[in-house]
């Protein structure tokens, strides 16, 4: 019999760690696949939540936030790249230009975690900006992307037009703020275990089987 586990995968679609955490996440659940039965649950966090509709030049960005230099830039850039590359994800920085505010995006998978489309929008949404270099605060953006896999277009449509689902991300990212998170990517296990952080997928996979039983 499988043991069950329950996983909240707290991150940003404008977040590299985050797609290379949830990239070695499900390498790690796939080595477990018929031990494990996880139920995994993606939370908002912006990493920019102040961010100006037209975004900001990448570079420019994190000078500002984090006081790195242009080297420094490119080299952390590289290092996510190769790391996404092992993984097999593509990292394609030249196209990744500006960063975006992103509340839109969590208010749609929000919506597609009620039907059930949730993992398939959000690996989406990290591939449409990190590998394909758009704009995920751009509204038809988002419908296209959430019809591709398999979500309501003219739904997606509506919930962009209006405020819905908005103070439902709002409460769940004050949840998760006054619960001691400032950093993503953070996954919580059970509702009491903690890994922050793109580890790789053999430290998931330790964690599964201790906290599982395995």
């Amino acid at each position: 019999m499988k043991k069950q586990i329950k996983i909240d995968f707290v991150s940003d679609v404008s977040c590299p760690w985050c797609a290379i955490g949830l990239q070695s996440l499900q390498t790690a659940l796939q080595r477990l696949e018929g031990e494990l039965d996880a139920s995994l649950t993606f939370q908002p966090f912006e990493l920019n939540p102040q961010m100006v509709a037209e975004g900001e030049n990448i570079t420019e960005h994190l000078a500002k936030k984090y006081g790195s230099t242009p080297e420094q830039a490119a080299g952390a850039q590289a290092n996510i790249r190769e790391r996404g590359a092992a993984l097999g994800f593509a990292f394609n920085m030249d196209k990744r230009g500006r960063i975006y505010n992103t509340f839109n995006a969590h208010r749609l998978l929000h919506w597609a975690q009620i039907e059930g489309k949730q993992a398939e929008l959000k690996k989406a949404l990290l591939k449409a900006y990190f590998t394909d270099g758009e704009n995920p605060s751009d509204t038809a953006l988002l419908v296209r992307v959430a019809a591709s896999v398999g979500l309501d277009a003219a739904r997606a449509q509506a919930i962009l037009d209006s405020d819905e689902f908005a103070d439902a991300v709002r409460e769940q990212e004050r949840f998760y703020q006054q619960a001691g998170i400032n950093s993503v990517p953070a996954i919580i296990l059970n509702d009491q275990h903690l890994i922050s952080g793109g580890q790789p997928p053999e430290v998931f996979e330790q964690a599964l089987r201790q906290i599982a039983g395995i």
